[in-house]
């Protein structure tokens, strides 16, 4: 089990992107459009920077849904190896199969 604060800061972390998700994308699109003078520009990379940094995307770290293990995570079930393994043995999992020989 992770420690309880590691799986805090990031579900902050989870719950300031998803607020700030609208604005960086404005000033991001801002940034990437080149029509639009460099002044202007220059300014709206300035805001971002200004950001939060947790509000970023890219800070968010993927964890178990059940133990919060921040490693060896399967995307798809968002469960850590050790978790699958565990729910495929009980057949908890549709359509898993714990092979064994």
């Amino acid at each position: 089990m992770a420690k309880k604060s590691s799986i805090e800061k990031n579900n902050r972390r989870k719950r300031m992107t998803k607020n700030a998700a609208p604005k960086r994308a404005r000033l991001k699109a801002i940034i990437a459009d080149k029509t639009l003078p460099m002044e202007e520009r220059f300014a709206a990379t300035l805001k971002l920077a200004e950001m939060p940094r947790n509000s970023s995307a890219t800070r968010i770290r993927l964890r178990c849904e059940l133990s919060g293990r921040p490693r060896s995570i399967y995307r798809k079930n968002k469960l850590s190896r050790i978790a699958l393994r565990e729910l495929g043995s009980k057949g908890m999992v549709p359509g898993l199969v714990k092979s064994s020989w």
